[in-house]
Formats: structure tokens, C-alpha cells, sequence
């Protein structure tokens, strides 16, 4: 008994902290929802003189949302797809009237029009459930169509908060870019332990770790494409959008790099297979993979580092491990004896590249770090 109650009290304690971290970090987009919510009914209401316009609270509410960073798109099609279906709805009523009937015919062409005008699944959603709301809910004594203008100015009130107090549009592509900069750091260090055990099955896992990161890349594409747009649109933020498109840069050679270690890692797993390195050079590339994990994790903790100047400091730490790391990218240099061990070096040389293009030098000096090969 006591160690049931031990554990549900462990339990407990972890659901409390994640709860009050959860919790706090939420303040902000709270109160911007209350803002909009609230600021719409009462425009609405006080302003345009509707009777009780819940739609402008809830059309401001539902565009508006609730994750960790609005997106002008998605602010946009659920505004827009909240305030079609009222209008949807309120046209047919005039039509058809009120009843059940009335409502699954009206809820039908509502859910059809959403396939016809767009794919997204939000803009089907709330297209039709808005329209099933005029449907049911009664009729406002302000008159036909003031509800399809109460959730033109909810729309409008997301829109404005999205543009004018959004959060730092730098922060998820940030953390998003880190991770996958530790993502490409632990499949290094996996080929280097691969190697160093002469473990063929171990490539295949460094293998399979690298695939599974382009659905984080497209992800990440996502997620800058937003704060891209909220960057355009928020004065507050217009002035970053040179670091954004900084950060867009190190994404695609992240990306080639990342591409680079399944090709490395691949042709790692056969030449483990087939024993075709000695001792000492095992021992080198090893050595290489596990230096090279190092200044990928430097670099890892530059691109979330806020400081400007420590951001800068670490980003010339990695590219001076990079650049220290290619000078020694030729098989002689890494005492590689047979062909296979050098087309190790060859496939390492593009990835290594493709890493320092990402700490922000061009292709032109990045390769210049590498050695000539003849």
C-alpha cells in the first residue's frame, strides 16, 4: 500500500510541475484570446449596436486559437471559414426556414462548398459548424445577416492581435532548428560508434535516425513560412526578417547535410559489412564523426542562444571545429589504406560543407576549407 501511495504521489508532483509549466507559459496567448474574444462582442455590441453578437466573440476566439505561435494563414482560413458559414447559413434560412430538415440540408452544402473552396480540414470545420449554429441557435432581433458581420469583426480582431502582439516569430524555428542540429549530432556520433565496433547494424540505426528527420524539416518549413508572415505583418517584428531568412538558409543546409549523412550512412553499413577498414583508419574516422558531432552540438546551442554576442561566439566555435575538421578530410591525412575507407572520406567531405554553409558562409568558402584532392 505504501508504495502505491509513494507512487501516485510521484505521480502527482510530475503532473503538477508539467500542469504549472504548461500553465504559465499560456499567460500570454490567454490574454490575448480574452482580448479578442471580449473585444469583438463588445465592438460588436457597443459599437455596431447588435443584440447579444456571440458570433463576433466566438468567430474572434476560434480564429484566433490556441498554439504556441498564431499563423496569419490559419488566422486567415478559419476567419474566413467561420464567417462563410454563417453567411452560408443565414442565405439558406431565408430559403428554407428554420427545422431539422433545414438543418442537415443546410449543414450538407455547407460541408460540400468547404471541399470545393479549400482542402483544409479547419476550414471544413468550421464552415459547417458555424452554419449549423445560425441554423439552431434563434435568430438576433438586429436584424438578417448581422451574425455574418459579427464574425467578420471576430476575424478581424484575431487578425489585428496576430499582427500587432504576436510572440517572437524567431523562437520555433529556432527550437526547431536546434533539434534538428542535435538530431544530425547523435546520428554522428552513432556512425562513430558504429565504426569504432565494426557494426554494421549500428549504420543501419545512424541510417534510419537520419530518414526520420525529413518530416521535421518539412515541418520546419511550415513553421518559418508562418513566422515569416507574422514577421511581414507585426511592426514589432518587421526588423527581424533578415534573421529569418537567415535561419531559412541554414535549414537547407541542414537539410543537404542531413541527406548526406544517409548517404554516408549507408555506404557505411557495407563497408562494415565487408570489413574493409583497418584498425588505424577505423580509428580515424571514428575520431572525425565524433569531432564533427561536437561542432554540430556548438552549433546546436548558437542558433536558441538569444545573446546576440554569445550567439555569435558560438557560432564561430563550430566553424572553427568545421573548418579544423575539413583541413583533415583526405585519406592520406586520415592514414586510409583502401579504396573503400576513402570513399568514407569522399561522402563525409559534402556533409561537411553543407554543415559550415549553415554557420553562414558561402559554398565558395566553406569548400576552400578542404583539402585537394589528387
Amino acid at each position: 500500500m505504501s508504495e502505491v501511495w509513494a507512487r501516485g504521489s510521484r505521480l502527482l508532483r510530475v503532473r503538477s510541475r508539467v500542469g504549472l509549466t504548461r500553465t504559465r507559459k499560456s499567460v500570454v496567448p490567454a490574454v490575448q484570446m480574452t482580448i479578442c474574444g471580449v473585444g469583438a462582442y463588445a465592438f460588436a455590441e457597443l459599437v455596431l449596436g447588435h443584440q447579444g453578437p456571440i458570433f463576433a466573440a466566438t468567430a474572434g476566439l476560434v480564429s484566433l486559437g490556441f498554439s504556441r505561435e498564431p499563423r496569419v494563414r490559419r488566422v486567415l482560413e478559419v476567419g474566413v471559414g467561420c464567417t462563410l458559414g454563417i453567411a452560408v447559413g443565414e442565405v439558406m434560412i431565408q430559403v428554407l426556414g428554420h427545422g431539422l430538415w433545414q438543418a442537415a440540408i443546410i449543414l450538407f452544402v455547407s460541408i460540400m462548398l468547404a471541399r470545393f473552396l479549400d482542402r483544409g480540414v479547419v476550414f471544413t470545420t468550421q464552415l459547417g459548424l458555424q452554419s449549423l449554429l445560425v441554423v439552431l441557435l434563434p435568430a438576433p432581433g438586429s436584424g438578417p445577416f448581422s451574425r455574418s458581420i459579427d464574425a467578420v469583426v471576430g476575424g478581424a480582431f484575431a487578425l489585428l492581435i496576430t499582427m500587432l502582439v504576436p510572440r517572437d516569430p524567431r523562437t520555433e524555428p529556432r527550437a526547431e532548428l536546434s533539434d534538428l542540429l542535435h538530431e544530425q549530432a547523435r546520428i554522428l556520433r552513432e556512425c562513430a560508434t558504429a565504426v569504432r565496433d565494426t557494426d554494421a547494424t549500428g549504420a543501419w540505426h545512424a541510417l534510419v535516425r537520419a530518414r526520420g528527420t525529413q518530416p521535421r524539416i518539412d515541418a520546419m518549413r511550415v513553421t518559418l513560412t508562418g513566422s515569416t508572415e507574422v514577421a511581414a505583418l507585426a511592426p514589432a517584428y518587421r526588423r527581424h526578417r533578415g534573421e529569418l531568412a537567415d535561419l531559412a538558409d541554414a535549414l537547407s543546409a541542414v537539410d543537404l547535410a542531413l541527406r548526406n549523412s544517409r548517404v554516408f550512412a549507408r555506404r557505411l553499413a557495407s563497408v562494415l559489412n565487408n570489413g574493409a577498414l583497418t584498425e588505424i583508419g577505423a580509428e580515424s574516422i571514428a575520431t572525425v564523426l565524433d569531432d564533427l558531432a561536437e561542432a554540430v552540438e556548438a552549433l546546436a546551442s548558437a542558433v536558441v542562444e538569444r545573446g546576440k554576442d554569445g550567439r555569435d561566439r558560438l557560432v564561430r566555435r563550430a566553424r572553427l571545429e568545421l573548418g579544423d575538421v575539413a583541413t583533415r578530410m583526405h585519406p592520406r591525412m586520415l592514414r586510409i589504406q583502401h579504396l573503400e575507407g576513402e570513399t568514407l572520406v569522399v561522402l563525409l567531405r559534402p556533409l561537411i560543407v553543407d554543415l559550415l554553409e549553415s554557420t553562414g558562409l558561402s559554398h565558395e568558402d566553406a569548400r576552400d576549407f578542404l583539402p585537394d584532392l589528387d
